[in-house]
């Protein structure tokens, strides 16, 4: 990528033209990939993400009057701006649609105190592809934080900007999302996966350098839009909410996977599922990052699949195009595929030797075909760096 076509550079030259004068300064945040651990984060478990090279830019400077200014650049280089908003008179249902995101973490600041009442000028540029369950929506939000973090000259830990950033997207947006896409997209580092335990808020940095195992990890984009407004998301959560209770326990996370079989029965039939879920795929994260640790990045494979059969039957988020480019990958020689993100469309993604990546790329692309479904977006996804200043 040419700096002339980086987001940052994107945004550099959309405000210029705007507002005709140069931003004080750019911020970005990635999008993510989660290796394996999905629905665990809002039930204090586990997750493995990693950063993905695409990323959201944030172009801004400071105003003394008061007013939020929202503008985004689109691939063919138009601008649509937002309407201005008073930042004091931000609240929850007072903005719709995309410029609710930013707004919110407007909003969100300002709940902390933190000086923005100011008001700003923002305008976004960025690649992540949008509604592809890669996190463009956080990427989007954790950089306008540090930018309006930046502009207020406060420095903020990272798991804080997290929680605000989920703040944000739970109480102005109204999406029920965890904190694993925040977390990844200010957290992860370059040539790593992020083991992060959200209950206590541990990190480790894991290794995770696919081509030196003649590897990588492809991205099937389905093109099938996903949305964690939609009841679909909430319901899951409320559901595992629920089992908590029934028994007695802070979280899902609290089930020993050994004990599986005689706590199901003390539960409803319709909560079961979600249940078996959670704890065999916290099980998975943490067999995962064992065999990482041990370089032994081929055999987690078959954790990924056991993964996606778990997302498709027990939690029910999968969708016909997701199973099929899982299906068609691993029919193609992958060592393992599986959804990732909440499900309900977006992307999924393959362990697949660097020497088949042409037969499981034709082999997907013909299973799209074969079904008359949008044809995907295919592409390797290498563990990249997180959020920070461009300039």
């Amino acid at each position: 990528m040419t700096k002339a076509t980086t987001p940052a550079a994107k945004a550099a030259e959309a405000f210029q033209r705007l507002h005709e004068r140069a931003p004080e300064g750019i911020w970005s945040a990635p999008g993510r990939v989660n290796l394996i651990g999905e629905h665990t984060d809002y039930n204090d478990g586990f997750v493995l993400p990693f950063a993905l090279p695409h990323r959201i830019a944030v172009a801004a400077s400071a105003r003394t009057d008061g007013v939020l200014t929202v503008s985004t650049t689109g691939d063919d280089g138009g601008v649509q701006t937002a309407a201005p908003a008073v930042v004091t008179e931000l609240a929850p249902g007072t903005v719709k649609g995309w410029p609710a995101y930013p707004s919110g973490v407007a909003w969100a600041l300002r709940e902390q105190g933190i000086a923005v009442t100011g008001g700003a000028d923002l305008v976004i540029a960025g690649d992540v592809p949008a509604g592809a369950g890669l996190s463009s929506s956080h990427a989007l939000e954790c950089a306008v934080a540090l930018a309006l973090l930046g502009l207020a000259d406060v420095d903020a830990e990272l798991p804080d900007i997290a929680r605000w950033v989920q703040r944000s997207e739970n109480d102005f947006v109204g999406a029920p999302t965890g904190i694993l896409d925040q977390t990844a997209s200010l957290s992860c580092v370059e040539a790593h996966a992020l083991f992060y335990d959200v209950r206590s808020g541990k990190s480790e940095q894991v290794a995770f350098d696919a081509a030196a195992s003649g590897l990588e990890v492809l991205v099937i984009d389905t093109r099938a839009s996903h949305s964690h407004v939609d009841g679909g998301y909430g319901a899951r959560r409320a559901g595992c909410e629920r089992a908590a209770e029934i028994l007695g326990v802070p979280a899902l996370r609290d089930v020993d996977v050994a004990e599986l079989d005689q706590t199901l029965v003390r539960l409803p039939e319709e909560l079961r599922p979600l249940v078996r879920h959670v704890v065999t795929e916290n099980d998975r994260v943490l067999r995962t990052v064992e065999l990482l640790r041990a370089g032994r990045l081929a055999d987690v494979g078959p954790l990924l699949s056991g993964s996606h059969a778990s997302l498709r039957d027990d939690y029910r988020v999968s969708c016909l195009e997701l199973d099929v480019a899982v299906d068609s990958a691993m029919e193609a020689g992958a060592l393992g595929a599986r959804m990732t993100g909440g499900g309900f469309g977006g992307s999924a993604i393959a362990l697949v030797p660097v020497d088949r990546h042409a037969e499981v790329e034709r082999a997907v692309l013909a299973g799209f075909a074969s079904r008359s479904l949008t044809r995907p977006r295919l592409f390797t996804a290498v563990p990249s760096a997180g959020a920070g200043r461009d300039r």
